[in-house]
């Protein structure tokens, strides 16, 4: 085991991005956990309200990030500065996208609805490191050979190619297969010639007048959400806590965020 981490993690410069990963993931389970402790009434555990204004864990999440990704940016990839600098940055970032749908629709919206893209963005992230961690790199350039990395010509070609894969998927109403797709090439490809969704800017351009293609991409969708959104439903649920149906999202809110 000793060997393996030396050979695939230290070695190629990837402990960094390791100790982030483990850091996002341990500090977005941490403040998930005291959140939903608050939101009970268990434990020591109080929001933060000086004078009457809650302070959202986003805030500190801001800071470490702003320390972490300028350290990392003037320690490089090796050293104690850039493992350091990692764990700050990656504990900042599960702080901050915690609260992602807060920022997305400035209001709280911790307990609603609205709240599981946060969930749902954090899941996303670490998957996304997962891959790159795991040897995939952004827009499928990766495992070249040194007489492919000497072609520039192929390099850039297999970059813009992927790049343009993913966003017509992103076009086609599919975010989530747009950022894998990103990394992992063939799921950018699949994402680019299935059907896209009917409310999507592709489908709102190409199927206005094909009938018939409009109608198959409304089929599909509804069969896929019908088959999906319950089981991913429960794993947000699981994950960050069932939201409050009765939540009213009013900007400056509490959130049952945990204590500063």
């Amino acid at each position: 085991m000793g060997h393996w981490w030396a050979r695939n993690i230290v070695e190629p410069g990837k402990l960094p991005l390791t100790l982030a990963l483990f850091s996002f993931v341990l500090s977005f389970v941490i403040v998930r956990s005291i959140a939903r402790l608050i939101r009970a009434g268990r434990g020591p555990f109080r929001n933060v309200t000086p004078g009457g204004m809650h302070i959202h864990h986003v805030v500190p999440g801001v800071v470490l990030v702003v320390i972490g990704g300028f350290g990392a940016v003037t320690s490089g990839r090796y050293g104690v500065g850039a493992a350091v600098c990692a764990v700050i940055f990656g504990a900042g970032a599960g702080l901050v996208l915690d609260e992602f749908a807060l920022l997305l629709h400035l209001a709280d919206v911790y307990w609603s609805d609205e709240g599981r893209k946060s969930v749902e963005i954090v899941v996303l992230t670490a998957a996304l490191v997962g891959l790159v961690l795991g040897g995939f790199l952004p827009f499928g350039v990766n495992e070249l050979s040194p007489q492919e990395a000497r072609g520039r010509g192929l390099f850039a070609g297999d970059a813009a190619l992927n790049f343009a894969f993913a966003l017509i998927a992103l076009s086609k109403g599919k975010p989530r297969t747009a950022l894998i797709g990103a990394v992992v090439p063939f799921v950018a490809l699949v994402g680019a010639v299935r059907l896209a969704r009917p409310v999507s800017p592709w489908a709102k351009r190409f199927y206005r007048r094909r009938n018939r293609t409009r109608a198959r991409a409304i089929r599909r969708a509804y069969r896929h959400d019908r088959r999906w959104a319950g089981p991913r439903r429960r794993l947000e649920e699981f994950i960050g806590g069932a939201p409050d149906p009765a939540r009213t999202a009013l900007p400056g809110g509490r959130d049952g965020g945990p204590p500063r």
